[in-house]
């Protein structure tokens, strides 16, 4: 297991003026999502799903001329979330290298077809292969920056970021903390629960175990199942024919409840429904297709092993928070950041920091 450790020193705080900047609740979230001053947030962020979104999009260039956007972006990005979420604690899941191969065993296809993350714009004098030795510097950079600062950076090999996720969402370090998902995957549907919720930029929206349940009629506990029989063609998985979310929703009323539902259970159903549509002949047909899908989709049951949970549960058990803001100015004049306003996040590393040092 990886595991990006935080920096080593701490610059001098002025502890008074520090806990005094926590900032105001719910600019994003709003009414209904946070449950109280009082009970603890942690933000748990679907780091690499961050990156690309801010390599792709963000045009920023160092004061050589060199794309750092993807680096830069994601640093404006969190600092945004911070601000606005108002964490106690931030962990950072990356994917780890080979981290889809264990759900490639089960299906070769397993998010086939993928086209190689490109930026949207040509950067003059960059060839194909500098440009992916620019990408990846910028990744390895971000890692490097979030080393030094009070955040809990895990990276597993042969994990993705899912599965990352979802088992710090079981923790017992955080089981009395709220907890906020960034990503814009909609396989955290699953997840939700009565204090974890799931903030998905660029979709602008949060939703929680409610949303879920009035939009789709089908509760989280359920929806792995649902989406299993649906198909996810984004990973390239096909679905069982003629199933959609709405479908499910109309012919599979009982998966709003918060029972966990079964296979077993839902051909069980098909077979004795008392109606002659094909959909329920067709799921039937599919069940190898559905038992497939279900495995690769769901969350519930993590896929990491057990050696590699408990390195995970140590790391975040006994994470340093320690933030050496020196050492980022530093780092951000080295590659040539230029003039940007830094103080929101610097401010509540600060407090984070102090807090955790309690």
């Amino acid at each position: 297991m990886k595991v990006m450790h935080l920096g080593s020193t701490i610059p001098k705080i002025d502890r008074k003026k520090a806990l005094t900047l926590k900032p105001s609740l719910g600019i994003i979230l709003g009414e209904g999502f946070f449950l109280g001053e009082k009970m603890k947030r942690t933000m748990i962020v679907d780091v690499l799903n961050m990156y690309f979104r801010a390599y792709i999009v963000n045009p920023s260039l160092s004061t050589n001329g060199q794309p750092i956007g993807g680096l830069k972006g994601s640093l404006g990005i969190l600092q945004k979330l911070i601000r606005e979420v108002n964490p106690d604690q931030t962990i950072l899941c990356w994917d780890g290298a080979g981290g889809s191969q264990r759900r490639k065993t089960m299906n070769k296809n397993y998010k086939a077809g993928r086209k190689p993350i490109r930026l949207n714009r040509a950067v003059r004098n960059l060839s194909e292969n500098e440009e992916i030795s620019n990408k990846i510097w910028q990744q390895t950079r971000l890692m490097e920056y979030f080393n030094e600062m009070p955040v809990i950076q895990l990276v597993v090999d042969s994990v993705e970021a899912d599965d990352l996720i979802s088992f710090v969402c079981k923790q017992t370090s955080v089981a009395d903390n709220q907890k906020v998902i960034v990503s814009n995957d909609k396989d955290f549907f699953q997840v939700l629960g009565k204090d974890t919720i799931l903030h998905r930029p660029t979709q602008k929206e949060t939703l929680n175990m409610k949303n879920i349940i009035e939009k789709f009629g089908i509760h989280p506990n359920n929806f792995a199942l649902a989406r299993a029989m649906v198909g996810d063609t984004s990973d390239n998985l096909p679905g069982i024919k003629s199933v959609g979310l709405a479908t499910v929703k109309k012919r599979f009323p009982f998966l709003i409840e918060e029972k966990s539902y079964t296979i077993d259970e839902i051909i069980d159903y098909c077979k004795n429904v008392d109606s002659k549509l094909k959909i329920f002949e067709n799921i039937v047909e599919g069940e190898d297709l559905l038992r497939e899908n279900y495995n690769i989709m769901q969350l519930y049951s993590p896929l990491i092993s057990p050696q590699s949970k408990r390195k995970v549960k140590y790391n975040i058990d006994n994470a340093d928070y320690f933030f050496n803001k020196t050492e980022i100015m530093k780092m951000m004049m080295e590659d040539g950041f230029g003039a940007y306003n830094w103080d929101s996040l610097f401010q509540n590393f600060k407090r984070i920091s102090l807090e955790n040092k309690k």
